[in-house]
């Protein structure tokens, strides 16, 4: 007889696209996965099979290196970029830097350097402010650009201004890093397939996401030189990224990238955010700080609000002292979901602003 849930597996809230359960396809996948033996550390059917799913999206010659997650990932990516005295610029309030408890610049032996952006999106002119000082033994060299698609603030990069960055960074001998976690939000809502905005655009390695759509763990580098690639081969290893039974890691990128399910469940995610948009956003006392590009929707309450309502759904503050929170939708948010805490959002409001 199977365990009960210790959980009401019915309750959905807007923290974290991070809590959403496994996609069932997922899970199929998993178990489908799970015969007999295969080949340990990557040698196994799955792991082959992504090669060619990943060289499907991404052009001849990209190689996909399991891991299994993805502060691993950007970690693990951006020192395959780097020699040991390297910098690596990004945004103030990128994940890389906020949100990995420093484990670049110490697993990764790398300093960041961080410039504030209103919209969470680097731009040639931003870069600039870090990009110099090559050649001084007495400053990190700044050697690799990391921007984030979607960004921390839910906004997109078009394909252009991915293309400006690399171009930029490429002049002045770095290369660029491009953060995944949510990829697959960024394509659904731009409307072009994976490559045009990462391989064709310049980027050089990027942290291909999969847990925040649906999978029980897992992401992977993605890269496009065959020296990189080598490299990478020992770096994994060092990161402590190595899965002995890495089919179950591939087994789940498959499932999710092979058809169309990456897709479908980003594009879901990104409707049920613009459903929670358009809900509030005409609400007396709420303001929306940043657009809803993707699946993510940032909002400053009045005083008292937040608290009030995370006593039924769970949220996150983003910016507590100007009372600014963030409400992430996921592949499983139903629309029912989303109209039940808008109707909360709004009941609060009556009840509570004069």
């Amino acid at each position: 007889m199977a365990p009960a849930p210790l959980h009401d597996a019915g309750r959905r809230g807007f923290a974290s696209d991070n809590y959403s359960g496994v996609h069932p396809e997922i899970l199929a996948a998993l178990a489908a996965a799970n015969g007999g033996h295969q080949v340990s550390y990557g040698g196994d059917a799955y792991t082959e099979r992504l090669q060619e799913v990943v060289a499907g999206h991404f052009g001849p010659g990209a190689q996909a290196f399991p891991v299994f997650n993805g502060t691993g990932a950007n970690v693990t990516a951006l020192m395959s970029l780097l020699p040991r005295w390297g910098a690596v610029i990004c945004a103030a309030g990128a994940h890389i830097n906020v949100d990995e408890n420093g484990a670049p610049e110490r697993v990764g032996g790398m300093k960041l350097l961080g410039i504030p952006a209103g919209d969470g999106k680097l731009t040639p002119e931003l870069i600039d402010r870090e990009a110099w000082g090559w050649g001084d033994e007495h400053r990190a060299q700044p050697l690799a650009v990391s921007i984030t698609q979607s960004t921390e603030l839910g906004t997109l990069y078009t394909v252009d201004q991915i293309r400006a960055i690399a171009d930029h960074a490429h002049g002045h001998g770095m290369k660029l890093h491009l953060d995944g976690a949510r990829l697959s939000n960024a394509a659904a809502a731009l409307g072009v397939p994976l490559h045009e905005f990462t391989r064709d655009a310049g980027v050089d390695v990027l942290s291909l996401g999969g847990t925040k759509n649906g999978l029980m763990f897992g992401e992977a580098v993605v890269v496009f030189d065959p020296q990189t690639a080598a490299e990478l081969k020992y770096l994994r290893k060092m990161n402590m990224q190595l899965a002995s039974k890495m089919r179950f890691v591939s087994a789940q990128l498959v499932a999710l990238y092979e058809g169309d399910l990456w897709l479908r469940s980003a594009g879901h995610a990104n409707a049920m955010a613009a459903r929670l948009r358009a809900a509030v956003e005409d609400l007396d006392g709420i303001t929306l700080t940043q657009p809803t590009e993707a699946n993510a929707v940032f909002a400053a309450l009045p005083p008292g609000s937040a608290d009030r309502l995370r006593q039924k759904f769970r949220f996150y503050d983003w910016d507590a002292a100007r009372g600014e929170v963030r409400w992430m939708c996921s592949f499983d948010t139903t629309e029912e979901d989303v109209d039940a805490f808008a109707e909360a959002i709004r009941a609060d409001l009556a009840e509570n602003i004069r």
